[in-house]
């Protein structure tokens, strides 16, 4: 529309009979007036000139207004309108005059900065560019003719001299004025017709909805992304962020909260909201912690663990927090020492072989090992009959035999501890008060009695330098190790303990809190074709110390992203899916942020959410890795070929191709689990990793990073550029870009692998894998059917020169729904289903065996059932397992 507004230009006084039919043109008024200088009107007399000439009329006859008297014509009020009420004048020797007005329909450029019309909601397209056409239209103008004076007189009837009613006589119609007529309605039929293939139709939307012609250049917003990753604000934001402790639902922890919500508001993101759960959690009590070696009378000790690390945070940290373990027993107990190697139940098991009686004992073992997970060392030595545990870092896994100690290297040093949680992920996932359900007010709550996600003997955790004490204590007591129970703590005899060792206590008192508060945050990016389907982005902010590493590198690069993506809504880009950035909180303890919001929201979940992102340890070394479902293979390799690593001066995907590297298996050790095992949401996990790092101890900090972790902050801009690609990908990309493939064929991998498994344990004759095999058939024959429309459709909008029409565009949606919902289709949704006595975990593929902890295992429920020989459970498992993959590949194809 023009900017400009018409100026209205009065009409001018109608003339007196006598006025009008003077003789002398000079006693006339100006009739019509001349145009107003300002008057932005189409002059009349120009715009009236008729198409048709009168047989009256010269050729060569003036324009200007015929002599004798001319009726005004009747207008609408409305100076924009395309309907005019005008004379014909056929019955003076002159034609009706025809006109059409232009009317010019402008398709205005969103990115245009200078357009004040443009919306910023709608400046990208609405599911891509609009055409910038420009057409033109005519529409007739309806004239209505005032009778003259004449013509009045001689179409009035006498009445009838017997009835006194009144007859009337159609007006005559000549044949000029009948073709005339015939002529404005076919013409309004064609209009209206026009009309309706535009607006009715899908040529409308060929019209306006182009694939790969967007206003905002795909290749353009990928390197704008790329290019405006900034290791210095990372920097800043690493620096602030590990700048004082923030152990879940503490203040530290409610201050960067807030610090996240102002950021994303800052940063243009919508919605923003700060969610709170309420949750059970513990706190160390000062003094309230002790291992120590008892005299032999038992009145006192002869030695006290120090227990906590060196002081290393500096004036501006705040306290350093305690040494202890997250969810672990309260207690007071005593008990000989022995020696448990790594603590897993084969190990257990080996010293009551030897007849080492365990009972009331405290056991004394090392992190990592044939037991990853350090509440199931705990569980292993409750199961055994300990009445306490502690586990400390030993330099043979984490120390100087590995290489340089922090804060100059990569390794745990004499003094440091690793801290973290002994509930039991693998077991209960979330807020342990609450399995299945979201921990908010008014809720039910177990008690810890109750719950099965609590271990029930007391832990801590220690430096290996008071572990050396522990175990030149009871050398000469019980069995000589063997040799793969040998650590690397120098000056000792590795001897295993017995009920002979000397007794030594553990003191844990706590301050238990069932319902602390807990703060997740979140803010989102609206998408413009499908708005409720969402790809999640999540990493957690708490930490046991200072987390440079785990978790705030991670919250350094996503906060950088956020930043990137909110300038680049400013300037009108908009995706095409939502994306969601997620801050969750006490994901130390157990998962429980993420896990509650997925409780609290898991039907749309199931429905909306097709991709979730996971950073925590984002930044520990150089080697890119990823843990994910199948389905991001391809999207992940295209990513990886655009990012170059200045150190190798090569792409990320060359390094990766050189590792022989592959997507890893999805575990249970971080925000990814309640999406991908409860919601049925495909997930990854990306890092640079392959090094190590101080783990959950106070040398974690900023001057850690800056200096040995990741001078120059390359590895944090290279992480960045990959997560904003990868949203990019799938949040912006028509077809949702999974590798659908890849799946089938993992499915086969996977298969095998239990296989494998079933094959060391010597048990594969007791159960029939067979139902899943065939499953698996079904899902490549469906994925080979469903992934051909995908290349009907490329063939449909290629040949089309790249316009979409709208039913194709439903299609398409439908499709990458489809694609997406094949995962949730993984989930074992019967009436207590899951894994059994698990029930919380439903992916049938993914998901903790009952005893591995934070490594993936395939086929979990199998596993369990297995390990249990179970075998009439294994093989009802087995068959419903394979009943859900095929109901699955089905749906592929609805």
């Amino acid at each position: 529309m023009p900017s400009e507004k018409s100026q209205y230009t009065p009409a001018p006084p109608i003339p007196s009979y006598d006025e009008a039919t003077g003789g002398n043109s000079s006693s006339r008024p100006n009739w019509p007036p001349p145009a107003s200088p300002i008057d932005t009107r189409p002059n009349r007399e120009t715009e009236a000139e008729s198409l048709l000439f009168s047989r009256n009329r010269q050729t060569n006859s003036s324009r200007h207004a015929p002599d004798g008297y001319r009726p005004p014509y009747v207008e609408s009020d409305d100076e924009g309108s395309q309907w005019t009420l005008e004379d014909d004048h056929s019955d003076d020797g002159e034609d009706a005059q025809v006109r059409r007005e232009m009317q010019e329909l402008e398709v205005e450029d969103p990115l245009d900065a200078s357009s004040s019309r443009s919306s910023a909601s709608w400046t990208k397209r609405i599911a891509s560019s609009l055409p910038q056409w420009k057409w033109r239209w005519r529409l007739p103008r309806l004239t209505v003719r005032l009778p003259r004076q004449n013509e009045a007189e001689n179409t009035q009837e006498s009445e009838s001299e017997s009835s006194g009613t009144r007859r009337f006589r159609l007006p005559s119609i000549n044949s000029a004025a009948a073709i005339l007529l015939v002529g404005r309605l076919l013409a309004l039929f064609l209009i209206l017709g026009f009309l309706y293939l535009i607006f009715m139709s899908d040529l409308f939307t060929n019209m306006t909805r182009r694939i790969g012609g967007q206003m905002f250049d795909p290749e353009a917003v990928r390197q704008f992304v790329q290019q405006n990753v900034d290791s210095g604000m990372m920097r800043n934001t690493l620096k602030h962020f590990t700048s004082y402790s923030h152990i879940a639902g503490t203040e530290g922890d409610y201050a960067l909260a807030m610090d996240v919500r102002n950021d994303f508001i800052k940063y243009g993101l919508e919605n923003v909201v700060v969610d709170p759960y309420y949750v059970y959690l513990n706190y160390p009590k000062e003094g309230g912690r002790a291992v120590e070696i008892i005299s032999e009378d038992g009145k006192e000790s002869t030695w006290k663990a120090a227990l906590e690390e060196n002081e290393v945070g500096g004036e501006t940290a705040g306290r350093q927090t305690f040494v202890f373990h997250g969810h672990s027993k309260a207690g007071d107990v005593r008990g000989p020492l022995i020696y448990a190697n790594y603590g897993s139940r084969e190990d257990f098991k080996r010293l009551a072989d030897k007849g080492i009686d365990t009972k009331g004992a405290i056991a004394l073992v090392r992190y990592y090992g044939t037991q990853g997970d350090r509440a199931l060392k705990v569980k292993a030595a409750e199961l055994a009959g300990f009445s306490g545990c502690i586990i400390f870092s030993d330099p043979a896994d984490d120390g100087f035999r590995q290489g340089e100690p922090a804060p100059n290297g990569r390794y745990m040093p004499a003094d440091g501890v690793q801290r973290g949680a002994v509930s039991l992920m693998s077991w209960v996932v979330g807020d342990v008060l609450t399995p299945g359900w979201e921990s908010k007010e008014g809720q039910p709550r177990m008690t810890k009695e109750q719950t099965p996600g609590l271990v029930k003997i007391p832990s801590l955790p220690l430096a290996w330098r008071d572990a050396q004490v522990l175990l030149q204590h009871i050398q000469g007591f019980g069995d000589p190790c063997p040799d793969e129970w040998h650590g690397g703590v120098p000056d000792v005899e590795w001897w295993t303990g017995n009920s002979s060792s000397p007794v030594v206590r553990l003191k844990n008192e706590q301050d238990e809190e069932e319902k602390q508060e807990i703060w997740n945050v979140y803010g989102k990016i609206l998408g413009i074709e499908q708005s409720e389907k969402s790809i999640i982005i999540g990493n957690h902010r708490d930490a046991w110390a200072f987390g440079a590493t785990d978790p705030n590198s991670a919250t350094a690069v996503m906060l950088e992203v956020v930043r990137i993506f909110g300038d680049l809504v400013a300037r009108g880009w908009r995706p095409l899916r939502t994306i969601e950035f997620m801050s969750w909180d006490a994901e130390e303890y157990n998962l429980i942020g993420s896990t509650e919001a997925v409780e609290n929201n898991l039907d749309a979940l199931r429905k909306n959410a097709f991709a979730y992102i996971n950073l925590d340890v984002a930044v520990s070394g150089q080697e890119f890795h990823a843990a994910a479902s199948p389905v991001f293979r391809k999207v992940l390799h295209k990513v990886l070929d655009r990012v170059v690593d200045p150190n190798f001066n090569t792409s990320l995907r060359a390094l990766w191709d050189d590792r022989k590297a592959e997507l890893e298996g999805l575990g249970a050790g971080s925000d990814y689990v309640a999406f991908q095992d409860i919601a049925g949401t495909s997930s990854i996990d990306i890092t640079f990793g392959g090094a190590a790092h101080p783990y959950h101890s106070a040398y974690d900090n900023f001057e850690w990073m800056e200096r040995v972790g990741d001078p120059g902050f390359i590895y944090h801009n290279l992480l960045g550029q990959v997560l904003g690609l990868l949203i990019l990908e799938l949040a912006d990309r028509p077809i949702l870009p999974f590798d659908m493939g890849n799946y089938a064929l993992s499915l086969g991998r996977y298969l095998g692998n239990l296989w494998q498994w079933g094959e060391e344990k010597g048990v594969n004759g007791r159960y029939n894998l067979d139902p899943i095999k065939d499953s698996i058939h079904v899902v490549e024959k469906a994925i080979t059917d469903f992934e051909q429309w995908e290349t009907g459709w490329e063939q449909a909008v290629v040949a089309s020169s790249g316009w979409e029409p709208v039913s194709l565009g439903q299609r398409r949606c439908d499709y990458n729904t489809r694609m997406a919902n094949f995962e949730t289709g993984l989930l074992d949704l019967e009436q207590g289903g899951g894994i059994p006595n698990r029930t919380q975990f439903k992916h049938v593929i993914f998901g903790p065996q009952l005893w591995s902890g934070y490594d993936e295992a395939y086929f979990p429920a199998i596993r369990d059932a297995v390990d249990a020989e179970d075998w009439p459970l294994a093989q009802k498992i087995i068959d419903k397992t394979a009943a859900i993959i095929t109901n699955a590949a089905k749906s592929l194809l609805e």
